[in-house]
């Protein structure tokens, strides 16, 4: 048989380590932001959300310190810098968004106090968090 017949659903050689990769970085994904929780619950910082879904998009944590909200956005590569350079544009646009839709439920709405941090986890697991990532 050379060619796959319309009822094969096994998938090919490639499509199965494409699907293994794409399962390993969720996993490695979801380890880094649980490790940047627990780095920034050490600090005094309580994680009030993870995964936080909006209308205009996700923010990977918020946390609270006294009045201020604290978004984190987590990425993780091999190196600190290659995690920072996945960040795109368009990502940093939605996380904005999301962030003022957020805070529009908060007591003091627009006005709220906000942080808003990139978290970068390397391949070994150290954590470096730019405060403010995205201050003008």
């Amino acid at each position: 048989r050379d060619r796959p017949m319309p009822f094969d659903f096994a998938p090919s050689p490639v499509q199965r380590n494409r699907s293994l990769r794409g399962l390993a970085n969720y996993h490695a994904g979801h380890a880094a932001e649980a490790s940047v929780a627990r780095h920034y619950e050490d600090r005094g910082i309580a994680i009030c959300a993870r995964n936080w879904r909006g209308i205009t998009g996700e923010i990977d944590l918020i946390g609270r310190c006294g009045d201020e909200v604290i978004f984190v956005e987590v990425k993780q590569s091999r190196s600190h810098d290659l995690a920072a350079s996945h960040l795109s544009q368009a990502q940093v646009r939605r996380i904005f968004a999301t962030v003022d839709e957020y805070v529009a439920n908060e007591p003091k709405g627009l006005l709220t106090d906000v942080r808003i941090d990139l978290a970068l986890v390397d391949g070994q697991g150290r954590i470096e968090v730019l405060e403010n990532a995205f201050a003008g």
